[in-house]
């Protein structure tokens, strides 16, 4: 039994004036309701809620006031939902409907509470229809089209493949709209692999995302061990092919798990609030060994963090070493930096000895 995370881009969801493609949704459908039968586990992340309410209400362009967008997807959110569990329904699949935000990510709490109610629908055979709460959020594009919040939820169900369906067939060496050589990268080992290629930011005129927020989902989901593939979601029977283990579009390898899904978590859903400069002998002993981050080799301290909240760990010459959860605030780290263990516990009585645990830290 596998289980998959397939996300719908906004592109493949609606026409470039919101009218949505009932017969490319249909297909898709048909298509989860296959594997769901077959006894696989499947989770669909669907954008297009702002995309259903700017037709329902007849806007001709995606508004770009925040207010706006959250407006145009309370419209047009439930309708959506309804599409999908219609069709679902039809083919035999009970589905649920889960609204998430970026602050369900980024807090621990929330974050193992989706992971617990995603697991649970998932036990009782119930497909999970998952989508950002855009009447909610404060970021329109804090998940990139809802790429990074399905690398977060392949994280968090333990999925065997993430799935991004866009309009075009997948990632090419260079925009395929504009560029007659751009050729089909059909294999990708290695997302560094991938620096010397024109990944662009270009989105639909309904989405918020782009090939760059693919590969950024995909080098997530990779790191967890979770193969992703990128492929067209409009082509008739490229995801079929995708989910039959066929292959389409372009695939990423799993890489060899390096982190625990804590570090996933804090790697890439928990927010930096703050910037901690560390001298070059501290930088070695973060690189080179389980070693946590003693105050004596902090040299400034940057922003403002308070206890428990995320820091981006640097050299003095801004060269990025890791991210990890302080265990100091920043007037508190401040007050100590560079100093030995007994002078921060004299100075901050029952104070931890370390600036950043290394089981809270993870490289970078």
């Amino acid at each position: 039994m596998a289980r998959t995370v397939v996300k719908l881009g906004s592109s493949v969801v609606a026409e470039n004036d919101g009218t949505l493609r009932a017969e490319v949704i249909a297909r898709i459908c048909t298509a989860l309701a296959d594997r769901h039968a077959a006894g696989d586990d499947v989770v669909l992340v669907t954008s297009g809620a702002i995309a259903r309410g700017m037709r329902i209400m007849d806007l001709p362009v995606r508004p770009t006031a925040i207010e706006d967008l959250q407006a145009a997807s309370a419209v047009g959110q439930g309708k959506l939902y309804r599409v999908y569990d219609e069709l679902l329904r039809e083919r035999d699949v009970t589905t649920a409907q889960v609204l998430l935000t970026f602050f369900d990510m980024s807090a621990r709490l929330h974050y193992l509470n989706a992971r617990q109610t995603l697991r649970k629908l998932l036990e009782w055979r119930v497909l999970p229809v998952i989508n950002e709460n855009d009447t909610t959020t404060t970021d329109e594009i804090s998940f990139g089209d809802n790429d990074f919040l399905a690398a977060q939820v392949a994280v968090l169900v333990g999925a065997d493949e993430l799935v991004l369906c866009t309009d075009i067939e997948g990632l090419f060496t260079a925009n395929p709209r504009i560029d007659p050589d751009a050729s089909l990268v059909r294999e990708v080992a290695d997302v560094a692999d991938l620096e010397a290629l024109s990944i662009g930011h270009e989105t639909s005129a309904l989405g918020s995302g782009g090939m760059r927020s693919k590969v950024v989902a995909a080098e997530m989901a990779t790191a967890a061990g979770i193969p992703t593939t990128i492929c067209s979601g409009i082509l008739p029977g490229a995801l079929e092919a995708v989910l039959s283990g066929e292959g389409a579009g372009t695939r990423f390898a799993a890489r060899p798990a390096r982190y625990s899904s804590f570090k996933l978590w804090l790697k890439y859903a928990k927010p930096t609030r703050g910037t901690v400069v560390i001298d070059d002998g501290a930088a070695r002993a973060l690189r080179d060994g389980a070693a946590s981050l003693l105050p004596v080799g902090v040299v400034a301290v940057q922003g403002s963090f308070d206890a428990g909240d995320a820091v981006e760990i640097v050299t003095r010459a801004g060269e990025p070493v890791g991210k990890g959860i302080s265990t100091f605030s920043r007037d508190e780290l401040a007050a100590v930096a560079g100093e030995k263990t007994a002078t921060v516990r004299e100075r901050l009585g029952g104070a931890a000895d370390e600036a950043v645990h290394r089981d809270y830290l993870v490289l970078g």
